[in-house]
């Protein structure tokens, strides 16, 4: 049994099917016969329509964590990078040794980011009608706002390390906590849903983070390997400012591509009209 019908609006089919192809090829899996099976784009194993549905609104969650993780990853890469090569024009010699930029990478890319991958589904996902199919995973304006992100998280990471240099305390310690704190502010400002309890995964991930950056500061083996010291209180208030600013960036940034109409930057959201 197959269905010839117009897509439906904002329905796209899994693996990686056009909304045409669904709509024009489209058979039942039970009661379809063989020949029609063979013949479809899309086959329904359980003869259910609802689950077209189901199946597109978990491929748009994935594909949003996608983006998402890809613009909290990439904008802390921009960071660390702005911050080695803008440093030393500030007197900044060295702003981060070797093992402090891997420790930064396993607590940020590591954890929160493979935490990233549990959000829950967007309240807009059924709502928002398709991608373009030729838009690339960083196309729709998401370029520019992890430039937007690392401008911030380098600006607030450097800013923290000069600000700690003219008090005599311990610059390069302030400057790797401040980098963190950006960087993990930012991942709790991407989610769309900021207290939802659907994903508890990444509050824990961040929490484990801070908490291994702390024993990064403390522990004195680590202290030798990162070569770090535990920072003053100036020190650590400018880490927590940059880790607000970067919590704040990210909501703002959030709440503008919504507000334009593209719930994870990438998709104009217009009320569908049910069929």
């Amino acid at each position: 049994m197959t269905a010839q019908s117009a897509p439906a609006p904002g329905i796209a089919p899994p693996a990686g099917l056009t909304e045409d192809q669904a709509a024009r090829r489209l058979a039942m899996g039970r009661r379809g016969t063989e020949v029609a099976r063979q013949a479809a784009d899309l086959v329904l194993a359980d003869d259910e329509l609802s689950t077209v549905v189901t199946a597109v609104e978990e491929g748009r969650r994935v594909y949003d964590n996608i983006r998402r993780f890809l613009l909290y990853a990439l904008a802390g890469g921009v960071a660390e990078i702005l911050v080695m090569l803008l440093g030393p024009l500030f007197g900044l010699a060295l702003p981060l040794r070797a093992g402090q930029i891997l420790w930064l990478n396993l607590l940020t890319h590591g954890l929160t980011g493979v935490a990233m991958g549990a959000e829950p589904v967007s309240r807009h996902a059924r709502r928002r009608p398709p991608r373009p199919p030729g838009q690339q995973v960083l196309g729709g304006g998401l370029w520019q706002r992890i430039l937007r992100l690392g401008t911030v998280a380098t600006c607030t990471s450097l800013a923290a390390g000069l600000w700690v240099r003219q008090t005599g305390q311990p610059w390069q310690t302030t400057l790797f906590l401040a980098l963190l704190a950006a960087q993990l502010g930012v991942v709790l400002g991407l989610r769309e849903r900021l207290l939802t309890r659907e994903n508890p995964f990444l509050p824990w991930a961040v929490l484990a983070a801070v908490g291994l950056a702390v024993a990064a500061l403390y522990v004195p083996f680590l202290r030798a390997v990162l070569e770090t010291s535990p920072p003053s209180w100036p020190g650590l208030a400018a880490a927590l400012a940059a880790g607000l600013i970067g919590f704040g960036t990210a909501r703002a940034e959030s709440r503008s591509a919504r507000a334009v109409g593209r719930p994870d930057g990438a998709h104009p959201e217009t009320p569908v009209p049910t069929p």
